[in-house]
């Protein structure tokens, strides 16, 4: 069963008597688990934390109730406040992805992915960059050259705010392709009308996730000029956009999705939650969801997880210094 409404701090410590287990047993959580997706429904993160639980329950991988709870705001830093509210819970967790890394750096949040306790990464998602069906440019090249020409005569759409992840996942590219990414000029949109402002001719170009263009593309409403991945991607219409790197552009951009916990959580339910999320990641029924949304199978455990999240914290850091958006 998946339910949709918190309780109030519904969750457990890893030790101690509510644990589930003593200390020589597997932990097992004895109360509801309760993920939250720092953002309103329908999104990446609501998407993912939803199917990750309805996965979870439907398989028996976890038999325990897992609830998915919305809490929207600060690019993700009201969700991470909360969590981070409930320190050594072991039924408290949250989804994330890039704006755990970009919304702190440019002085966002007070709270960064150091300041939880990761669990496991599960998915990769990419970005996309579309224009209008009877949009000039055919592909990135021939937007980038106008780009280097004049590159603030040319506006990007984005719902994330700019240097959040529609703005940096853009820069990153462009900037492999030579374009001066300090005179980009990116609009942001975060009430959902970014689309709309792409095909009434208000914007230029528009970057957000794959799985945000399919059914438009489809539509012959737009064109992509280029996705983010290292190759080509699987499934109907994602396997006809091509990747910047096939266009000679040596960039990538990984949309990561995995789940974190709240700070000081104990190991033995780290242990739990990274066998779990494995355990998920493998399933055939999950396959079929990411197979749905064009997701790519992306697992991490903790330790790996934290590694690449420094790595990828330092790389995003010096691209927002570039742009001047770094605190």
């Amino acid at each position: 069963m998946i339910f949709t409404a918190a309780c109030s701090d519904s969750g457990e410590k890893a030790s101690g008597s509510d644990s589930g287990s003593d200390s020589n047993s597997e932990w097992t959580p004895e109360k509801p688990i309760e993920i939250v997706s720092p953002s309103g429904a329908g999104g990446g993160w609501d998407t993912t934390a939803r199917m990750v639980g309805k996965t979870f329950n439907e398989t028996g991988i976890i038999e325990q109730d897992i609830g998915i709870v919305n809490k929207p705001g600060g690019g993700g830093a009201v969700g991470w406040a909360y969590v981070h509210g409930k320190e050594g819970n072991a039924t408290n967790l949250f989804i994330s992805s890039p704006p755990i890394l970009l919304v702190p750096l440019n002085g966002q949040s007070e709270y960064g992915h150091e300041d939880f306790t990761p669990l496991a990464n599960v998915i990769a998602d990419y970005a996309a960059f579309a224009v209008a069906a009877d949009a000039k440019w055919d592909n990135l090249n021939e937007l980038f050259e106008d780009m280097k020409k004049d590159p603030s005569s040319i506006t990007v759409i984005g719902a994330s705010s700019p240097g959040s992840m529609d703005h940096i996942q853009f820069v990153k590219i462009a900037k492999a392709a030579g374009v001066d990414v300090t005179k980009i000029k990116y609009v942001s949109d975060q009430d959902g009308g970014a689309l709309t402002s792409l095909l009434n001719g208000s914007v230029d170009v528009y970057s957000t996730g794959v799985a945000e263009t399919v059914e438009q593309v489809k539509a012959g409403k737009i064109k992509v000029l280029g996705v983010t991945s290292e190759e080509r991607l699987e499934g109907e219409v994602l396997s006809d956009f091509p990747t910047a790197k096939e266009q000679g552009i040596d960039a990538t951009f990984v949309n990561w999705r995995g789940f974190f916990g709240p700070p000081n959580m104990d190991k033995a339910a780290v242990e739990f939650y990274e066998k779990k999320f494995k355990e998920l990641s493998e399933s055939d029924e999950f396959a079929e969801i990411r197979k749905k949304y064009g997701w790519s199978e992306m697992y991490m455990d903790s330790e790996e997880y934290k590694a690449f999240l420094d790595k990828e914290k330092e790389e995003i850091k010096m691209l927002l210094e570039e742009l001047g958006l770094s605190k």
